[in-house]
């Protein structure tokens, strides 16, 4: 069996999932974020309008800079859009707005997907510098119980990653919801929005089939060589 073969395929089906999926949320957000929306509301516009229809008046809504950098602060409690998305009225300026307005809902709610993931954060700080340090000393030195403790670590990463995926999931869902109930889409601009909020998820799940080969890989590589 060609082991290096093997070891570079998986590398190559990596790139390939994580370039595909990469390529598919450009294409859509760019396309879509040339589009208005018809009743010309802006990301911010239409974010303060769901937190306060949700009880949120205390969650803030900031500019921040980046290509899409949006994001939800917990702790802050502050929905943080790109400066593109808060000021835009396209729809994905829209959508983007109310995907982040999914998880302050999630927040209020005490969704348990997020308080889990909030759970690991400091556990995946640790790992993702500690992961690869480990290994590259257990390859420096020739330790393999060294190797296998960063496998380890690398594990809880995808642990991490899997949980997300419900999360962002979930946060898609309530913003098509918000999107719907509120209007702020006619039904044709709705499926544009259903588009954005798809693409966006997949990338979650591109990080999860990565991060699983790249184990795969580091455990097939390292398990051979104890053989």
């Amino acid at each position: 069996m060609d082991y290096y073969f093997i070891s570079y395929g998986l590398t190559f089906i990596t790139l390939i999932i994580t370039g595909a999926a990469q390529a598919f949320v450009s294409s859509s957000y760019s396309k879509y974020s040339k589009v208005k929306n018809e009743r010309g509301l802006t990301g911010c516009e239409a974010a303060r309008y769901i937190l306060d229809k949700n009880g949120l008046q205390d969650v803030s809504i900031c500019e921040v800079n980046g290509y899409l950098s949006d994001h939800y602060d917990p702790r802050k409690k502050q929905v943080n859009l790109s400066k593109e998305n808060y000021h835009g009225t396209s729809i994905a300026s829209v959508s983007v707005a109310c995907h982040e307005c999914g998880h302050a809902i999630q927040d209020k709610v005490g969704f348990i997907f997020m308080r889990i993931r909030a759970s690991l954060v400091p556990v995946v700080n640790f790992s993702s510098y500690a992961g690869y340090f480990a290994i590259l000393l257990g390859i420096i030195f020739g330790a393999f119980n060294l190797i296998w403790i960063g496998i380890l670590l690398e594990g809880a990463i995808l642990l991490f990653q899997i949980i997300t995926l419900p999360v962002e999931i979930d946060a898609s869902k309530r913003a098509l919801k918000e999107l719907d109930y509120s209007h702020f889409l006619t039904s044709k601009e709705l499926k544009s929005g259903k588009t954005i909020l798809t693409a966006a998820a997949l990338t979650y799940v591109a990080s999860v089939a990565t991060t699983l080969i790249q184990i795969l890989r580091l455990i097939f590589m390292f398990g051979r060589r104890e053989d």
